[in-house]
């Protein structure tokens, strides 16, 4: 098993992660002390779901009345009085409203914000997170002064970590979005000082955390053989390799995440050996598509209006979804009472029948995603992948377990589903990962870089074919427009404290231009290995985020240039901005010379909304 050190902090603390996802949410603690053993826990009690017996997941609905308030979270909603005042008030039930926040370039051709229900009037997708991060706050807090007492609560609540998650294909922007509803919902204070007790992670490295502790590092997985691809199985001198290579697929309500990272157990220690991979094809759209099926079939049907088929693909959703297994056999769909049939379209006693090739169709867009991801995280690996874990609520699917463990099987490689919780992943590896911080390298999901100029020079072919364009520099030299300078490229493996520097050169007619600097960075997303030329593939260029410096004290040290008309003239900023790709942000500083010696200043990344 995996032998968690003690505790090496100056004084106790509470830790909170929680995992808010497209259908279903989750919260895991842990109560550090120094010296001792950190011990991961879940809360398992929430509101309306006292008497199920340790549910770990409320769903991620919610009801918001004509003003705006939340009037009912997670199982409350599904709670008869409250659906029936909810009729009388006309109050909006909110589902799936974390897709409202997803990154934009994320691919979904099949799927955009009008097949969303409509947040209520006035509220912006950050409030509803912010409102939902109070309510899973006001939950942890009645579930750990129960379990734990009053005073241990209040001694700790001012400082309190907290561990958010979100999907890997979320950016800067979702991420900045998420600080902010945790402001909102007043986990923390506002500014600086609150920020610092939140920190953000993708649901892929917390997956990893998740299965490092409860699966990799068990008795049962070491025993286990593990098969492998066609590729040699020794090293160059004939030793077994120490790292392995391992994918994790978290399956979860809206995104299928995909990590791959290189394995050593002794230390145990992880790598990313690829880009991360996002797919919004998680198992909201199987029932996404069910419903759409379901609306044709029964068009000219009596029950065909969409009361009967919303809860037709809600019934489908929670056991026809979940129970099947084989596309050879018939599943039904029971909404209704012994005295509804129609047996034209197959409903007979309250029940639809649906053939099994029709429900497997629902599921084949997503298991074709998750395959077309896994290929590209394979092929872009830098070592062998011998094995696959899958986690996540969607990972529960038979169906779809199968369906992926047959491509691994053709592929030799050994495909891992915990037998139990696999719904806990994304929450206590949170935890995990605060703790025992695994992961020592990560790989760039895209080529960073920047907008320059080039110095004109007209000997070069693609120089030449945009000439018309240059322009005459302060200095008076001919330069180029848009460049593009690499900063880190796709798929470079970055460790957390790494650094990565772009140098900077502006010119500028006034000194007060030169009292703060912004600098634009920019993501290339195309294929290119060295792109170099933004009026190229322009699609494949967008906006990541702006770094603001304050150069205020760089000033002092400038000297004025002639210009070359003499009656002028210009100042040179020379500057470098670094900034560090291997944490699970962004971060950023901005550095110069002063009489040979680097001296570094605080830079703000700021992320457009």
């Amino acid at each position: 098993m995996y032998s968690r050190k003690p505790y090496e902090g100056p004084s106790r603390k509470l830790i909170l992660a929680f995992d808010i996802g497209t259908t279903f949410s989750g919260i895991s603690y842990c109560i550090v002390d120094p010296g001792e053993v950190p011990v991961i826990r879940g809360v398992s009690k929430f509101p309306a779901q006292e008497h199920v017996g340790g549910s770990n997941k409320i769903p991620s609905t919610m009801y918001y009345d004509k003003g705006g308030r939340v009037r009912a979270v997670g199982a409350e909603t599904e709670q008869p009085h409250i659906i029936e005042k909810a009729r009388k008030e006309e109050w909006v039930r909110l589902e799936w409203w974390k897709l409202h926040l997803r990154s934009k370039h994320l691919e979904a051709s099949h799927f955009s914000d009008a097949d969303l229900p409509p947040l209520p009037n006035g509220k912006l997708a950050v409030e509803v997170l912010g409102d939902f991060m109070r309510y899973l706050f006001d939950c942890a807090k009645a579930y750990i002064k129960e379990a734990h007492a009053t005073i241990m609560w209040d001694s700790l609540e001012e400082r309190m970590e907290f561990i958010l998650t979100h999907p890997n294909g979320w950016e800067g922007p979702q991420q900045q979005q998420i600080r902010k509803a945790a402001e909102l919902a007043r986990l923390v204070p506002v500014g600086e000082n609150g920020q610092s007790r939140v920190h953000l992670l993708t649901e892929g490295e917390a997956s990893l955390h998740f299965c490092v502790t409860n699966i990799i590092t068990s008795e049962k997985f070491e025993a286990m053989p593990i098969v492998c691809t066609d590729e040699p199985e020794v090293d160059d001198d004939g030793s077994v390799p120490e790292c392995r290579g391992v994918i994790i697929i978290d399956a979860g309500g809206g995104t299928v995440d995909l990590s791959a990272y290189s394995m050593k157990l002794s230390p145990t220690s992880f790598k990313e050996v690829a880009p991360a991979e996002c797919r919004l094809q998680g198992s909201f759209f199987v029932t996404y598509r069910a419903h759409a099926f379901l609306r044709a079939l029964l068009a000219n049907s009596k029950y065909g209006d969409e009361d009967a088929l919303k809860k037709m693909a809600d019934v489908f959703d929670k056991t026809t979804k979940l129970q099947f297994r084989n596309a050879n056999e018939p599943q039904y769909i029971k909404f209704g009472t012994i005295r509804d049939k129609e047996p034209q379209y197959n409903i007979r006693s309250g029940q639809l029948k649906l053939s099994g090739q029709d429900v497997a169709k629902l599921f084949e867009p997503s298991v074709e995603e998750i395959i077309a991801a896994f290929e590209v995280q394979r092929k872009a690996a830098s070592m062998p992948i011998t094995c696959v874990f899958f986690v996540g609520g969607f990972a529960a699917s038979d169906w779809l377990h199968s369906s992926l463990s047959k491509h691994m099987s053709s592929l030799g490689i050994t495909f891992c589903r915990p037998s139990q919780h696999v719904n806990k992943a994304v929450a206590d590896g949170a935890i995990s990962h605060y703790l025992d911080r695994l992961v020592s390298a990560r790989a760039a999901r895209f080529t960073y870089g920047t907008s320059c100029c080039y110095t004109f020079n007209p000997y070069d072919k693609e120089h030449n074919s945009r000439r018309l364009t240059a322009f005459t520099s302060l200095s008076g030299d001919q330069w180029l427009p848009n460049g593009f300078c690499s900063i880190l490229t796709r798929g470079t493996e970055v460790s957390e404290q790494q650094e990565f520097r772009s140098a900077f050169y502006q010119e500028v007619a006034n000194l007060s231009a030169c009292k703060s600097v912004e600098v634009e960075i920019v993501a290339y997303r195309g294929t290119l290995q060295c792109p170099l030329w933004m009026d190229r593939e322009k699609d494949s260029y967008t906006e990541l985020c702006t770094i603001f410096a304050d150069t205020s004290k760089l000033t002092s040290s400038l000297q004025p240039c002639q210009r070359p008309n003499g009656l002028a003239v210009y100042y040179t900023l020379t500057f470098d901005v670094i900034m560090l790709f291997g944490l699970t942000e962004l971060k950023a500083q901005i550095s110069w010379k002063e009489n040979g010696v680097e001296v570094r200043s605080p830079a703000t990344v700021v992320y457009d909304d």
